[in-house]
């Protein structure tokens, strides 16, 4: 085996595990340095695949740009996407697709920098192919979005995909989709698109052999050691809030149902205390009353009688007894009470 193959594996192996290792110090340090690394491996990724930089072995070609640095960034986004979520995903969506558009329109500008004032151009960086640079970018895109609706349906509980299985396959359906999308985009109608299509695609399913270790190590540690469970998400989650929503959803609902209940429960003490307030009358101010007969006067200056009064200001209902000395007086006869 030749030195650059061994080089290139020694890189490919150092820059798969310099963006998971960031990925997992997510927790610890929070998830910028990632996407700053995400970011940086997208430039170099632009700049070397537009210097056409590769390796010929067994009569295969391996592209660097596309066999160390985009199959590192497809690593960050699926451990991304598996352990984050959506959300995060379509943050690092954005920084790949950003990077990659700017780093080509830096090339054009310091060429015609170096155009305008009289200066040869500058070797050392490749001036890059629209056409290419733009099936790039858009094949990115939707390699990313593809990843992650691939490995949502693959992940339903009828197939029952072992989670090896299920990384293998999502991974090599994604590289085999940027190697059609990319070749057809960047060299169809090119006497060479053919060749590079089938090249291309083997290489990719030699890739994928090689990075499916480390993308299963890390979904096993993360998942069995570190306690972080890979959730089943609607397939279309990272096009749409739909997971957010479903989240936000069911939280609002047990807050309508928590209202409702406290809503209730008021209700309830308001018509509690309203029956309590229906029931008690107060008697205020001043009440003229009769020395002799008790009669009391009301404001129009009419006399009334006690049990008239209490009947016609309250809610009391009045019954009518003898007390023990007013029997005594007035029924000296009959025997009211016991201890008479």
């Amino acid at each position: 085996m030749g030195n650059e193959v061994l080089i290139l594996i020694a890189e490919a192996m150092a820059v798969y595990f310099l963006v998971l290792w960031a990925h997992s110090l997510r927790h610890r340090f929070g998830p910028v340095h990632f996407y700053a690394i995400i970011g940086g491996i997208t430039a170099i990724m632009s700049w070397v695949t537009d210097a056409g930089l590769s390796v010929q072995f067994g009569g295969v070609t391996f592209v660097i740009g596309s066999t160390v640095f985009y199959t590192s960034l497809l690593l960050g986004v699926f451990v991304v996407y598996v352990f984050d979520g959506p959300r995060a995903t379509r943050i690092a969506i954005s920084t790949v697709a950003g990077v990659s558009i700017l780093v080509p329109m830096i090339a054009v500008a310091l060429h015609i920098q170096m155009a305008l004032i009289g200066k040869p151009n500058l070797a050392y960086i490749p001036l890059p192919s629209l056409r290419i640079n733009t099936a790039s970018v858009i094949t990115t895109l939707i390699d990313l979005i593809f990843l992650g609706i691939a490995w949502e349906y693959l992940g339903r509980p009828g197939l029952g995909l072992k989670l090896w299985l299920r990384a293998y396959a999502t991974l090599l359906a994604v590289m085999w989709l940027d190697v059609i999308l990319f070749s057809t985009g960047a060299f169809a109608g090119t006497p060479h698109y053919r060749g590079i299509l089938e090249g291309t695609l083997i290489s990719r399913f030699i890739i994928s052999l090689f990075a499916l270790p480390f993308l299963y190590g890390y979904l096993y540690w993360q998942n069995q050691k570190k306690g972080l469970a890979i959730e089943n998400r609607p397939v279309l989650a990272i096009l749409k809030q739909v997971a957010e929503i479903e989240v936000e959803l069911g939280a609002a609902q047990q807050e309508i149902e928590r209202r409702k209940i406290a809503e209730a429960e008021r209700d309830k003490l308001i018509a509690e205390l309203q029956q309590a307030l229906s029931e008690v009358k107060t008697l205020r101010g001043f009440l003229p009353i009769c020395s002799h007969c008790k009669s009391i006067r009301d404001d129009q200056g009419y006399w009334n009688r006690l049990e008239a009064y209490l009947l016609e200001h309250s809610d009391i209902e009045l019954s009518h007894g003898v007390c023990p000395e007013c029997a005594k007086k007035f029924y000296p006869n009959v025997k009211m009470y016991e201890d008479e």
